[in-house]
């Protein structure tokens, strides 16, 4: 049996056949050894080969069955995720994840993180199910932790710069893209802007630091204001609180994510604040909760669907094609301006 076969047709109950590896073959013209090594990622096929194969797989409801192909290989052609149970944006992570493992003969586990579950036992978990590799969300765990979990499976990191550790990591540039958000309101005329911050974490940190850079860039080293917040609403909610109750209202505020944005513009329109007109305020993450109308912000995108391609390419190389050299890749985030940033009054 080939490894990613389908099995027998469903039979008994009227069902159509579930389509096997040799329909996916036959409906492009290629042997089933090619269409094999596109489904499980392996170099070779040109480009176009790869899109007609999967294009006909899609059409065709093709999947590998992936119980006989363990039973075959010895493997669980698992992957493991950790997810932030909170996150609307590492949700839509894992929705660009599920997409692209599919596509090379991949599943995902998924093992979340609560505030009352934490990132070792998420871990651990994604281990005890046999998974091949493990994608981390955002980790927060120190560097060597993250280095002897490697030696476990492989590692790859999203989201998060690592430093004293040779391990695979995909994330956006994080100062450039506050630095992004900066440019963007001085551009508008703002002077008065302060930033809420996300905490003690790396992300944080790089976050922070491109806003210090950009106020320095701009001449504007003694209106540097960093409130200290977190990743939730209620931080958000918070530092509007505290922002309004010191009488010095700044004109703009960048938040550390989307979600902390959104708790500054739940507090400032409850205090009849008008956002954009007497605030502008910006988040970070695109995710889908900045894009409904009712927020409408103005946000940074970490190119949530190239970040998880990445990913499963990184896990793919280290799982199929025995790369051991650690890879970094840092992607370009973007800035989209929606509704709530604007020229100062």
């Amino acid at each position: 049996m080939d490894e990613l076969g389908s099995g027998p047709p469903a039979g008994g109950n009227g069902a159509s056949p579930r389509p096997r590896l040799e329909d996916v073959a036959a409906r492009v013209g290629l042997s089933t050894a090619s269409v094999s090594l596109v489904l499980r990622g392996i170099p070779g096929p040109s480009e176009r080969t790869r899109q007609r194969v999967l294009k006909a797989a899609a059409e065709l409801g093709y999947r590998p069955d992936r119980t006989a192909s363990a039973l075959a290989s010895r493997r669980s052609r698992l992957l493991g995720v950790m997810v932030d149970v909170h996150s609307a944006f590492q949700a839509e992570l894992v929705e660009h994840l599920h997409t692209t493992a599919e596509q090379v003969g991949y599943d995902l586990v998924l093992s979340t993180q609560t505030r009352t579950r934490d990132e070792s036992t998420a871990v651990e978990t994604l281990l005890a199910f046999r998974c091949e590799a493990l994608i981390l969300l955002g980790p927060v765990a120190p560097a060597s932790a993250l280095a002897d979990l490697d030696r476990k499976a492989p590692v790859v990191c999203v989201g998060r710069r690592i430093t004293g550790a040779d391990l695979d990591v995909v994330r956006s540039a994080d100062d450039a893209g506050v630095g992004q958000v900066v440019d963007h309101l001085v551009g508008l005329g703002h002077r008065a802007i302060a930033h809420v911050d996300g905490g003690k974490g790396v992300i944080a940190t790089d976050r922070r630091r491109g806003y210090r850079s950009a106020m320095r860039r701009h001449g504007l080293d003694e209106r540097i204001r960093i409130l200290h917040g977190d990743h939730t609403e209620e931080a958000g909610e918070k530092a509007a609180r505290q922002l309004l109750d010191s009488g010095d209202l700044p004109t703009a505020v960048v938040a550390y994510n989307d979600r902390s944005a959104i708790g500054l513009l739940t507090a400032f329109r409850a205090a009849g604040v008008d956002v954009p007109g007497a605030v502008s305020v910006v988040g970070y993450d695109d995710d889908t909760l900045s894009r409904l109308s009712c927020f409408n912000l103005t946000t940074v995108s970490q190119e949530a669907e190239e970040q998880a391609r990445e990913a499963v390419v990184a896990v793919v190389e280290r799982l199929d094609q025995e790369r051991t050299a650690p890879r970094e890749i840092v992607l370009a985030p973007s800035l989209v301006v929606r509704g709530t940033t604007t020229k100062p009054r």
